[in-house]
C-alpha cells in the first residue's frame, strides 16, 4: 500500500492537515485498490490551531514513505523546526515524493530541495519566499506546481486541487473525479489535470490568457496554429509566447500539444472510443500520430494506459 506521511509540528496550519486526512484516508470510488496508508508523523503531541493532534509516528517516518505531504506554517518569519528539515532532506535523500501545501513550501525551500525549481506557494507570500530563497522559481499565479518527484500548491483551497492531482496521477480520473464528487468540489481548476504534465495555468480570473485557455480547450479537435491563438487572445504571437511562457514555463505550441494529450488520456480512460477516434477528438489527427506524440509524454503507449486506468 501506497504510504502517505502527513507532517505534523507545532504551529502548522489545520485546514491543510485536516485536507490531507479527509482525502487520502478512504476512496469512494472502490475503484482504488489498494488505496493510501495515511500516517501522521511528528515530534510528539503537537499544537495545531486550537486542535491537540497526537501523530502515530516520529518524524523519522518520513523516510519509510512514498509521499510526504508538508501542510501550511502559521508564520513563514518564525523559525523551522530543526528536525522537520533534517526528516524532508532525509526524506528526499530516500527518493519520497514530496508535496507542500500552501506555505509548506517555505519547509521545502529551507530543506534544499526546492533549489533550482520552479514551485508556489500562497500568494501573500511569494515574494518572501522568492527573497529568502534566490535559488527557489517562485511562480505566484499558479494554483500548483508538478516538478514529478517535488509539487507544491498555492493557498488553502488549492490544496485540495494538489491533492487531487496525486489522485489522478496515481489512479486515473474517474478515481479523482469521485474523491471531488464526495467534497464536493470541481474535479478541475485551472491548475492543470493530467496525469504527467507539469505546466500548470494562471489561477487568476483577470490573467491576460484566462479567457484564451477555455476558448482553446473547447476547440482541441479542430487544427489550431500560434496564430489562432494570438488572434483570438487580441495580440501579437511574440506577445503571446511572452505570457505564455510567464504563465506556463512552456510556449503556447508545447502547451497546446499538451493539453491534446490530456483530452487523449480522459477519452482512454473513460471511453471505448478506437484509438483513431480519439486522434481526431484530441485533435493529434491520425493513430499514428497520437501514438508517437503519447508515448513521448506519458511514457507509455496509449494501450497501455488504458489497460491501466480504464474504468468500467
Amino acid at each position: 500500500m501506497t504510504t502517505v506521511a502527513l507532517a505534523a509540528t507545532d504551529g502548522m496550519l489545520h485546514f491543510e492537515l485536516a485536507t490531507v486526512f479527509e482525502i487520502f484516508t478512504r476512496d469512494p470510488s472502490g475503484l482504488a485498490d489498494p488505496w493510501y496508508d495515511l500516517v501522521v508523523c511528528g515530534p510528539g503531541p503537537v499544537q495545531v490551531g486550537r486542535f491537540h493532534m497526537t501523530p502515530d509516528a516520529g518524524l523519522d517516518r518520513l523516510a519509510h514513505a512514498h509521499t510526504v505531504i508538508i501542510p501550511a506554517v502559521e508564520d513563514v518569519d518564525a523559525d523551522l523546526p530543526p528536525d522537520l528539515i533534517d526528516a524532508v532532506r532525509a526524506a528526499h535523500a530516500a527518493g519520497a515524493r514530496l508535496v507542500s501545501l500552501c506555505t509548506g513550501a517555505f519547509v521545502l525551500a529551507a530543506a534544499g530541495v526546492l533549489d533550482g525549481l520552479r514551485t508556489t506557494t500562497h500568494w501573500a507570500h511569494t515574494d518572501v519566499l522568492a527573497a529568502r530563497h534566490p535559488r527557489v522559481e517562485v511562480d505566484p499565479d499558479v494554483l500548483y506546481v508538478d516538478n514529478g518527484n517535488v509539487l507544491s500548491s498555492a493557498g488553502k483551497a488549492a490544496a485540495i486541487d494538489l491533492c487531487l492531482h496525486l489522485i489522478r496521477r496515481d489512479h486515473g480520473s474517474t478515481v479523482a473525479n469521485a474523491v471531488a464528487r464526495r467534497l464536493v468540489v470541481p474535479p478541475h481548476r485551472a491548475g492543470g489535470q493530467a496525469q504527467f504534465v507539469t505546466t500548470p495555468v494562471p489561477a487568476r480570473e483577470d490573467h491576460p490568457l484566462a479567457n484564451l485557455f477555455g476558448w482553446t480547450m473547447a476547440r482541441l479537435d479542430r487544427p489550431l496554429t500560434v496564430e489562432d491563438l494570438a488572434r483570438q487572445a487580441n495580440m501579437s504571437s511574440r506577445n503571446l509566447a511572452r505570457h505564455f511562457r510567464s504563465a506556463t514555463g512552456t510556449t503556447p505550441l508545447q502547451w497546446l500539444s499538451a493539453q491534446r494529450i490530456r483530452r487523449a488520456q480522459e477519452l482512454l480512460e473513460n471511453t471505448d472510443d478506437g484509438i483513431d477516434v480519439i486522434a481526431e477528438a484530441a485533435g493529434l489527427g491520425t493513430a499514428t500520430t497520437l501514438r508517437r506524440h503519447f508515448h513521448r509524454a506519458v511514457g507509455v503507449p496509449p494501450d497501455t494506459y488504458r489497460r491501466t486506468f480504464r474504468r468500467a
